[in-house]
């Protein structure tokens, strides 16, 4: 069973604007309701999704009276300001793969926001245009729940077995890996050090991952995963 879709994971992946995510967030709460954000807020948003954030922040700061879609939304006021100011930065080989892949069936599924998704694509380039994204609001379960790359697979009407995942984080690996897919993880944008070993390969930067290397790795898994 050849693989034929793809299924891309968005910060860490292809972008890296998780940390200016993160300065957003400080800044909206700071602002609108008082709350000082200490590092280690910061860093729990790396590789996860808005589920888990908002439930961290709630569980942190009792005071915090925002829910999590106007937390969401508060803080994707100020992403524009932060990206003004600081950019955003695509990762190696991002604006590669998304070329060659424009004409395949593929999809994004992330755990940002459908408004941040917004901001962040313009900002890759016209190859990063999806026709179908999946985003935290689009799920029940974020990563590593294997929800949002169930719904991207069954809309793309293609099997589990013919769709590669690309991802950078324990939590997408798990996710893609729970829901059927061949998985490649990138170290590119792992920043946090995420173990990486769960994917069925782990490549250096997008740059690598080919055409050649997609046949490469349907001839090592395809079939067996493709097996009844």
């Amino acid at each position: 069973m050849a693989i034929r879709g793809f299924l891309f994971d968005l910060d860490g992946t292809l972008v890296d604007s998780e940390r200016e995510t993160a300065e957003a967030m400080a800044r909206a709460l700071w602002r609108g309701q008082g709350i000082a954000l200490t590092q280690y807020d910061r860093d729990f948003i790396v590789g996860r999704s808005w589920l888990a954030i908002y439930d961290s922040l709630a569980a942190r700061y009792p005071q915090l009276t925002w829910s999590r879609a106007e937390t969401i939304a508060q803080t994707a006021l100020l992403r524009d300001e932060v990206f003004a100011e600081l950019g955003v930065t695509v990762l190696p080989g991002a604006r590669g793969v998304l070329g060659w892949t424009q004409e395949r069936p593929r999809a994004l599924v992330t755990g940002s926001s459908r408004v941040e998704v917004a901001q962040v694509l313009p900002l890759i380039g016209p190859e990063a245009a999806f026709g179908l994204i999946v985003a935290a609001e689009d799920v029940a379960r974020s990563k590593p729940a294997p929800d949002g790359y169930l719904a991207a697979i069954a809309t793309l009407g293609l099997a589990a077995a013919e769709c590669l995942v690309i991802e950078d984080s324990v939590a997408g690996i798990a996710a893609g890996r729970s829901a059927g897919c061949v998985v490649v993880a990138c170290r590119a944008g792992n920043f946090a050090g995420w173990d990486q070993s769960g994917a069925h390969r782990v490549i250096d930067t997008l740059d690598e991952l080919t055409p050649a290397l997609v046949e490469e790795l349907d001839a090592h898994y395809g079939l067996a995963m493709g097996a009844p």
